[in-house]
């Protein structure tokens, strides 16, 4: 083995007669180089983002909720969260109220998310306190503020609902729920006021655009449910095995409550991200196929260009194997140091779009300012696989070729 890759190695760095040959070559590494590096930042930028968005998602919500199978809320909440804090695997647990309404100040409003949240515990399942804007929103939250002879509850707005209703810390907002009283003029929604204490950037435009946060005390009163809460959110300590866990919770707690994780809750936005993924994966292959193609018309004219060599090695006793051997080494080198160089550019850009930041991107699209890059080595590793692979087979031909060549006809007009 030794002899064939020497041998192929002479072959590799000899100088050409035919100088057409020698470009083809380096042609033939470039198309590698590029269609692996095409791969791996597509690729790192696809998991960078699909990452992003994950981190996002869990940052403003739990790992895992537990809803009543019966009704659209839960009476003995506080028991529920001892026992789903029971489990070793539960680092968390907090009550919550969910519920759609509107919110408007003086001159505008708009359709929001009403979230209401225990001050104390929100902290220690979500990381929304980690994208308030100035201030505390434990403090924000509890605080009563004094608005001439009322008293109002603060409540903390994503910063780009804030913008649209046009308003600032310290302003005024209206709650108004369809969930209103009886009267006899008919069903009137129940309006509250309540003050703007903070503002909150999540970095997901349909949070920042959507979302009120107050109390769940506040949100109890106002959406008509003493004593109550719409769910318990979670929070593990595996983020991957949040759907194993909540089978768990869900056998310890019993009917008529049901958990479901975030993978779950997010389901069609994964797979389809995966999905994509797997797409843009195939088709930027075929780039290194073409350039395959280059490995397997530079062999060709290699062997047609050493036909009195391998007559030679075959006249001195070299057998067909070996000489299949040589020239498939040759091929697999030149796709060897296409995708040794394509590894180095692609990590190399990889770093360049992570540190400097250079693309920048409409977030209230792609809930991103600027590509998110995640150097995976896994990533590398299937690549780098799948391009050497593909340039192996891509030598097979060439070199069988080469093994079958006649020594007698080869040197007859020598």
């Amino acid at each position: 083995m030794m002899f064939e890759l020497l041998m192929s190695l002479r072959y590799l760095k000899a100088k050409r007669r035919q100088a057409f040959i020698s470009l083809i070559t380096w042609i033939s590494v470039g198309g590698i180089a590029v269609g692996v590096m095409a791969l791996i930042v597509v690729i790192s930028v696809m998991t960078g983002m699909q990452n992003e968005l994950r981190d996002k998602i869990l940052g403003t919500y739990s790992h895992i909720v537990i809803l009543n199978s019966f009704e659209s809320n839960i009476k003995d909440h506080e028991s529920v969260v001892k026992k789903v804090k029971e489990n070793p695997h539960v680092k968390a647990a907090a009550p919550y109220i969910y519920g759609e309404m509107l919110v408007s100040s003086e001159t505008r409003s708009a359709g929001a998310v009403l979230r209401g949240v225990d001050p104390s515990a929100e902290a220690e399942v979500t990381d929304l306190r980690r994208y308030m804007r100035g201030g505390d929103m434990k403090t924000a939250l509890t605080t009563q503020y004094q608005d001439g002879e009322f008293t109002r509850n603060g409540v903390i707005l994503g910063d780009a609902l804030a913008h649209t209703l046009g308003v600032q810390v310290g302003d005024t907002v209206s709650l108004i729920s369809p969930k209103g009283r009886m009267t006899p003029m008919g069903m009137v929604p129940k309006i509250e006021k309540f003050r703007v204490a903070g503002l909150f950037h999540s970095g997901m435009f349909q949070y920042d655009s959507g979302m009120v946060v107050v109390s769940l005390s506040a949100a109890q009163e106002f959406m008509n449910m003493p004593d109550r809460a719409s769910g318990v959110e979670v929070k593990v300590d595996d983020i991957y095995a949040a759907a194993d866990i909540a089978r768990q919770l869900e056998k310890s707690i019993g009917v008529p409550y049901y958990a479901r994780d975030w993978m779950e809750m997010n389901q069609n936005l994964f797979y389809a991200l995966k999905l994509e993924k797997a797409a843009i994966f195939i088709i930027l292959v075929l780039i290194v196929f073409v350039a395959a193609f280059n490995i397997v018309s530079t062999m060709i004219m290699v062997v047609m260009e050493k036909g009195r060599d391998i007559a030679i090695l075959k006249s001195m006793g070299a057998t067909r194997r070996m000489i299949m051997r040589i020239f498939f080494m040759e091929g697999f080198l030149i796709g060897l140091m296409g995708t040794v160089a394509g590894n180095i550019l692609g990590y190399g850009l990889c770093i360049a779009l992570q540190r400097y930041q250079f693309i920048k991107i409409p977030s209230d699209i792609y809930n991103a300012k600027t590509l998110a890059v995640t150097i995976d080595p896994m990533d590398f590793l299937i690549i780098s696989a799948s391009a050497l692979t593909i340039s192996a087979l891509s030598a097979v031909y060439p070199a069988w070729n080469a093994s079958r060549l006649d020594p007698a006809e080869a040197l007859r007009y020598e």
